[in-house]
């Protein structure tokens, strides 16, 4: 019981500072695709795209087998230096592989109307973005959260500041948007370490393995890692096609459209994507344990509750999406209105993605995960030529909209596959979660359009102004009818009424502790 509620405790932490996070990334996301205009920001998602699947490939899936062996051995301090020397051999073969497509001409075909600056610059985006991550892992692995969230916060507040600084100063463009991200990552991976090392997690000096650990180690990521290698090379060569034949079917401005139609949903996910790392953590310490009744209780816990927080978002966003558009990237994005429409669906099956897909991960039933999401995304590529290509090459010409059909389609498939086998594994009910889908996404669309109806006879101008009114109130009616829904109804969400009373319980706890650290200060 008492890991349980230090998983509850985290998990409010988290979801704290991701609504601070949610606002703040709102904001960036409202002046940095009008900062860079269509063009310019799909080529930046296009290259940036480009470099995290390759980083992913390279790492080879060791990341998460990283996370859960230091979950399950904190102490391990070899475990550590050994996958530092893994990274940095990563990122040597990285910059190896972008000097060598510079020098000659395939990086015409790899990256088509790109600048060779940008490409390295995006290059250094992905490996930064992969090192952040991994500290970030880590300080989840140490049961670390309530601290590096702190730090996590900071970096959102420090990155608003200069984003802002950027836009009213007429510096914003491609360049700078990398150096901003720079600054961000490197500013959250060494707040990471000094949290950790804060904490004596570290062993300093730096000693390297013996040949005989070293040994062991390869061997034990090889074990964990290697049927992901082939789901690798599938991701990578599946998520890069993707990008290109949109960027050379349709150009930087469709790329562009879909690339603000993925930040919009990538928001809506902002809260259950900070939760999966924990959880990830919990079912592999249980794993480690033998206790399938603890995974089980884990999985009924919170799977619902994390698919209802980013349906709640993505619901409304799916109502308001010319709204949205016209907030975050203005006039000049008009045409991605169908394409948000569409991607705010991601989010949803996106959040069973990573919190199913965590429990495969968790208990090293990699080979199979690795069959299930191969699989769909080797299909998923001829959908996606014949959704993105022009009519005349035998497609249907849908461009942006068409990737996001694909996507959407893709995602849902391999996340009620994977559901699947869990259930199966864990001894619940298929049916319980597949219906929880339907009825909680149906109930929160009907809430939100029903909202917007009744803003909208009270609100009958469509000036800029009228239209925010309008997007503010039929979001505060909106809120006000799931807090009613969730009160009535809790096991929508996955609740009961203790878990509501338990939650408000933290929070006036939570609210009372800061009175009184104010006034001992």
């Amino acid at each position: 019981m008492a890991q349980i509620a230090s998983l509850k405790t985290r998990y409010y932490y988290k979801l704290l500072s991701n609504l601070v996070g949610l606002v703040i990334n709102l904001g960036i996301q409202a002046i940095v695709p009008r900062g860079l205009g269509p063009e310019a920001y799909g080529n930046f998602h296009f290259l940036t795209n480009f470099f995290n699947q390759i980083v992913g490939f390279l790492e080879l899936g060791t990341s998460s087998a990283f996370y859960i062996k230091l979950s399950q051995r904190q102490k391990d301090h070899g475990l550590i230096t050994f996958y530092l020397l893994f990274m940095v051999m990563v990122l040597t073969i990285l910059f190896f592989m972008v000097l060598v497509s510079t020098i000659t001409p395939a990086h015409n075909s790899l990256w088509p109307g790109q600048n060779i600056l940008y490409i390295y610059f995006a290059a250094l985006y992905g490996g930064l973005l992969w090192v952040g991550r991994i500290c970030t892992k880590m300080g989840d692995a140490f049961g670390l959260t309530v601290k590096t969230e702190i730090i996590s916060i900071l970096q959102k507040l420090m990155g608003l500041l200069i984003v802002v600084g950027l836009f009213f100063t007429d510096q914003l463009n491609i360049e700078t948007y990398f150096y901003y991200h720079y600054i961000i990552i490197s500013f959250m991976a060494i707040g990471q370490i000094w949290i950790i090392a804060l904490a004596g997690r570290l062993l300093w000096p730096f000693v390297l393995p013996t040949s005989k650990k070293l040994v062991a180690y390869i061997k034990e990521f090889y074990s964990y890692s290697h049927p992901l290698f082939i789901l690798a090379l599938i991701a990578l060569i599946t998520g890069i096609l993707d990008r290109w034949i949109l960027q050379t079917f349709s150009g930087s401005v469709q790329q562009g459209f879909y690339s603000l139609a993925f930040q919009i949903g990538s928001v809506c996910f902002i809260f259950t994507h900070a939760m999966t790392s924990l959880i990830q953590r919990e079912f592999s310490i249980a794993f480690a344990n033998k206790d399938p009744q603890e995974m089980a209780k884990l999985f009924r816990n919170y799977i619902p509750t994390l698919y209802f927080i980013a349906a709640y978002l993505s619901c409304f966003v799916i109502i308001h999406a010319k709204q949205v558009i016209i907030f975050l990237g203005g006039d000049a994005y008009s045409g991605a209105i169908l394409t948000t429409t569409i991607m705010a669906f991601y989010p949803l099956h996106m959040t069973y993605s990573h919190l199913s897909g965590s429990m495969f991960i968790a208990t090293g039933q990699t080979r199979l995960y690795r069959n299930i999401s191969g699989f769909f995304f080797i299909a998923g590529l001829p959908i996606t030529y014949f959704f993105i290509a022009p009519v005349e090459q035998y497609g249907l010409g849908l461009e942006s909209v068409g990737l996001a059909i694909k996507m959407v389609l893709i995602q849902f498939l391999i996340v009620n596959v994977q559901l699947y086998y869990n259930t199966k594994m864990l001894k619940l009910s298929f049916a319980n979660y597949v219906i929880h889908q339907i009825v909680s996404t149906g109930t929160l669309l009907v809430l939100a359009f029903l909202s917007q109806i009744v803003i909208n006879k009270l609100i009958v101008d469509h000036d800029l102004q009228s239209e925010i009114i309008n997007f503010f109130l039929s979001g505060l009616l909106y809120s006000a009818g799931v807090l009613l829904l969730l009160y009535h109804l809790p096991r929508i969400a996955g609740l009961n009424k203790e878990n509501i009373r338990q939650g408000l319980k933290f929070l006036r706890l939570s609210k009372s502790n800061e009175k009184e650290k104010s006034l001992d200060q």
